[in-house]
């Protein structure tokens, strides 16, 4: 805790006087350029990912970065995505799942989490993911299902997303875009789901 607080006492010395302009502004309102819609895993910070600065980003983070099909879980992700749509009009929406997943793990295990009935319930909300990946990559084995069961995870989420009435209704405007992405903590990678190759493909490669 005591890190903590000394962070605090630096940014507040440091870094806040220096942006004092932006804060000034932010503090009349906000206009975020995305959602971003990660895993609440503390070894993913998407400002850092994105090099983004307070205001830019309108972030919304459960475990197994889920988003549940409108009507399913009307709670506090549900009431974010909104918001963020709706009332913000954020014109972009990245779903960002990472490698070394907890949730996706325990999506191939699930008798890891019998003691967790609290996640245990939630993960019901990756149930397509666990049942496409069983139904179609029964070949793959250890680090390659993992990966693949992320990726897929994340084109599902996407899929949910578009059942939420202010998603569907700015779609068909065309005033949003999806994004899929997959971070890697080992390498720094961002792979996207690329819609057209249905493949995930490095941000970090030249586009052509």
């Amino acid at each position: 805790m005591e890190k903590l607080v000394e962070g605090f006492k630096k940014f507040q010395a440091e870094i806040f006087g220096a942006k004092r302009e932006l804060f000034s502004r932010l503090s009349e309102g906000q206009t975020p350029r995305a959602l971003f819609i990660t895993c609440s895993d503390s070894r993913i910070d998407p400002t850092l990912l994105t090099q983004t600065e307070p205001g830019e980003l309108f972030i919304l983070r459960n475990a197994g970065n889920i988003v549940p099909s409108y009507g399913e879980t009307m709670g506090g992700s549900t009431a974010t995505i909104e918001y963020a749509i709706a009332v913000l009009g954020v014109k972009h929406v990245i779903v960002c799942g990472h490698t070394d997943c907890g949730v996706m793990r325990a999506l191939l295990h699930p008798e890891s989490v019998e003691d967790l009935p609290a996640v245990k319930s939630w993960m019901i909300q990756a149930e397509t993911t666990r049942r496409i990946v069983r139904e179609n990559y029964a070949d793959l084995k250890g680090e390659d299902l993992l990966v693949t069961t992320i990726q897929e995870n994340v084109r599902i989420q996407l899929d949910h997303l578009k059942t939420h009435p202010a998603v569907a209704v700015r779609l068909r405007r065309r005033t949003l875009t999806l994004h899929g992405w997959v971070y890697s903590i080992r390498t720094g990678d961002i792979w996207a789901y690329d819609e057209d190759k249905d493949a995930f493909v490095s941000l970090a490669a030249p586009v052509k």
